[in-house]
């Protein structure tokens, strides 16, 4: 027994990461990495499948979700299992050149991941925006010149410390070993981890306070005077502003009406009501009252929104807002 301790020391030399507190949650590190790897798989080949069966995803924005989906992919599909043999056994069984090409592939996803997720809050925060400076960024050789761009600066940057990748008995996976070329791997992993959530945080902030800016906007329309019924400053943008035209006639000539005018229509109008007293003294029975004509509805009633169209829209920017702090917090609780 104290034979068996001693050849699973943990050495570098022989990738052994054997250890007492090691061994007890080992199985549990197996059976997440197991789950992970089935969800993972299944959930980023769906993906792929959903670009390539429905033609209204194959949008430029969705091939950056496209591109994380594949970092995704190889994640859970190369590196998951063999970090879940690597616990199982406690002891890296593929030797130094895996354990190499393991550390490379590992900085690289997650440099072109950290990436993707930058161009997604920029394309986001472009599109809601600006959208013009979208179209011109984002365009097809610029998409494609932006994730091509992603994959080289990680490989460029990451490919020289390929001599530093060592074994680390204390994670059981192969790692940089941070003594070598120190400090350039300090500074390129807090340019990538940092800056990228710096990024990522700066445009979702935007984000947030244009939203925040456009709900304002909306209210102060909404409830302004000439929304909530006030009187409109002229007739004539009355129209303008209810799509309704509308036909008044006021030259000189008509603005002032003869008095013979005047004394006709009363003429005319005590004809009328004579004329009525006279058939309701010969014919009573036949009288039929008439309901007085409904009062006409006002015109601002008609002009102004509802109120469940309103606070639906207002719910709708908060939803958004708080989408966007949710994903920033996310990405910070992750990190």
């Amino acid at each position: 027994m104290p034979m068996n301790c001693i050849n699973h020391t943990a050495h570098p030399h022989n990738f052994s990461c054997y250890s007492p507190s090691a061994d007890g949650y080992r199985y549990f590190a197996v059976l997440w990495g197991c789950a992970v790897t089935v969800v993972g798989t299944v959930g980023n080949l769906m993906t792929f499948l959903a670009f390539a069966l429905q033609p209204n995803l194959r949008t430029r924005f969705n091939v950056l979700i496209l591109n994380l989906a594949l970092v995704d992919l190889l994640y859970c599909t190369v590196l998951y299992p063999i970090s879940v043999d690597s616990y199982l056994h406690l002891r890296w069984r593929t030797g130094q050149l895996w354990c190499s090409i393991f550390s490379l592939v590992f900085f690289v996803l997650n440099a072109v991941s950290i990436g993707t997720l930058c161009l997604i809050a920029g394309a986001r925060y472009l599109m809601v925006a600006k959208r013009a400076v979208f179209d011109r960024v984002f365009s097809d050789l610029g998409l494609s010149l932006l994730i091509i761009s992603q994959w080289a600066l990680a490989l460029v940057t990451l490919g020289p410390l390929w001599p530093a990748n060592r074994f680390d008995p204390k994670v059981c996976v192969c790692n940089i070993d941070h003594s070598k070329y120190h400090p350039y791997p300090i500074i390129l992993l807090t340019f990538y981890f940092f800056g990228g959530l710096i990024c990522v945080g700066t445009f979702y902030l935007l984000i947030y306070r244009h939203v925040q800016k456009s709900s304002q906007a909306l209210l102060r329309y909404r409830f302004s005077p000439r929304r909530s019924g006030g009187k409109p400053d002229s007739p004539v943008q009355d129209a303008i502003d209810s799509g309704i035209e509308i036909s008044t006639a006021n030259t000189c000539g008509q603005e002032t009406i003869s008095q013979d005018e005047i004394n006709s229509e009363n003429s005319s109008q005590s004809a009328q009501s004579s004329a009525a007293a006279e058939s309701a003294t010969e014919s009573p029975s036949e009288v039929v009252t008439a309901s007085p004509s409904p009062t006409p509805a006002p015109a601002n009633a008609a002009s102004s929104p509802p109120r469940s169209s309103a606070s639906g829209d207002d719910e709708e920017m908060t939803h958004v807002a708080a989408m966007c702090l949710a994903v920033l917090l996310g990405f910070v609780s992750c990190f």
